[in-house]
């Protein structure tokens, strides 16, 4: 079913061009997502954008008065060998090999009006910012609707015409000899650019563009527990297109930021704490300034070893999406004194003559200990 354009504008079927543009540059000064960031308003805008495209375009809106819709495939007309089975027709073969229509037969002016591209952008975050979401307020370089033609690209009551170089077609066509003989290529007009029809009186502003370089400053809010390499989509907040088209999205990507105390793994946090060698015999507790919690402590058990790791579930990282939270893993680094004086080496001789049975001993093959550091020091020569 074809598509109201006009209705979509709000002018009716014997509306002028003039009156067409006024619609448009009536609506899109209420719509343009510069100004009206509603979703709704974007979807409304891109509507009428395209809307303005078609009923501008004289071929495009002879198609629409008859009935049909150029914008769907065959434009709304039949026949050919589009519905015989060979999909789009024998004009896009021809075309995948020589870069036009078979024939010659043209597929229409693009028109000025075109989507605007997509931008990346890129924001450094702390991992508390992660940890928490912050509102991040960045600059963006980009192409904004230009204020003083308001997309149309021209200067005051003109309007566009024509294109004499190709007759509006937005083509230009040309015979090349192949292997299958003479083959009738197209391409783009150089003049119009493939639009159809070119801006004698372009407006003083942007030019015939429609739309202008400008910096604006947009405000990025950043959800809780996002990690390095995410993006987050703006909707038409990226470039306005050519002819003041619909603009195009702006991903902000996220660049996390080292910590000094902790490694993160996804959504579990990673940090070393050393731990003096009598506290890890007797057992002691530090306190570390955890992400979010604050201030926390870690019990160290009574003989800890080297190497072992205190877990504290539920004190890691936020998970996107979810209140549920990663673990927090704090390896023990055992310190031993490099340094006594003379009353510390009388303690430990003395603790040594009462604990005789913790004797040195080298382990061998066959202990029951094989499976410790032995074993993975025999693991790892063998694999040399």
């Amino acid at each position: 079913m074809a598509r109201d354009y006009y209705g979509t504008l709000g002018v009716g079927q014997k509306a002028t061009d003039q009156e067409i543009k006024r619609a448009y540059r009536k609506l899109a000064r209420e719509l343009h997502p510069d100004v009206n960031p509603d979703e709704a308003a974007q979807a409304r805008f891109k509507e009428i954008s395209t809307a303005y495209e078609v009923l501008s375009d004289p071929e495009k809106r002879r198609v629409v008065d008859l009935g049909g819709d150029p914008l769907q495939q065959g434009g709304g007309g039949g026949g050919g060998f589009g519905g015989a089975g060979f999909g789009g027709g024998l004009g896009d073969v021809f075309e995948a090999f020589f870069g036009g229509g078979a024939g010659g037969a043209s597929r229409g002016p693009r028109g000025r009006t075109q989507p605007g591209a997509d931008s990346l952008l890129r924001t450094r975050l702390t991992l508390d910012e992660c940890a928490s979401g912050v509102t991040k307020h960045i600059t963006v370089d980009t192409a904004i609707l230009c204020d003083l033609c308001t997309g149309s690209g021209t200067n005051g009551d003109s309007k566009p015409v024509r294109c004499e170089t190709c007759g509006g077609a937005g083509e230009v066509q040309s015979v090349q000899r192949s292997f299958l003989g003479q083959v009738m290529t197209s391409r783009p007009c150089p003049t119009c650019r493939g639009a159809g029809e070119t801006i004698p009186d372009p407006c003083r502003k942007c030019a015939g563009d429609g739309r202008v370089r400008s910096r604006r400053d947009i405000s990025v809010k950043v959800p809780v527990g996002v990690s390095n390499g995410m993006r987050i989509r703006l909707a038409s907040q990226g470039e306005v297109g050519p002819g003041g088209g619909p603009a195009g999205d702006l991903y902000v990507e996220i660049v996390e930021q080292q910590h000094e105390v902790f490694v993160r793994d996804g959504d579990d946090l990673h940090c070393t704490i050393r731990v003096p060698m009598v506290d890890a015999a007797l057992g002691t507790s530090v306190s570390i300034d955890a992400i979010i919690d604050g201030p926390t402590e870690i019990s160290i058990d009574q003989g800890t070893q080297p190497g072992a790791v205190a877990v504290l579930r539920g004190h890691g990282m936020p998970k996107l999406r979810s209140g549920i939270r990663g673990d927090l893993h704090a390896h023990l680094e055992v310190v031993v004194p490099a340094k006594l004086d003379s009353k510390q080496t009388q303690l430990l001789e003395d603790l040594k003559r009462l604990r005789d049975r913790d004797a040195a001993e080298v382990v061998t093959t066959g202990s029951q200990h094989s499976g410790g550091l032995f074993s993975r020091l025999r693991e790892a020569f063998s694999g040399r």
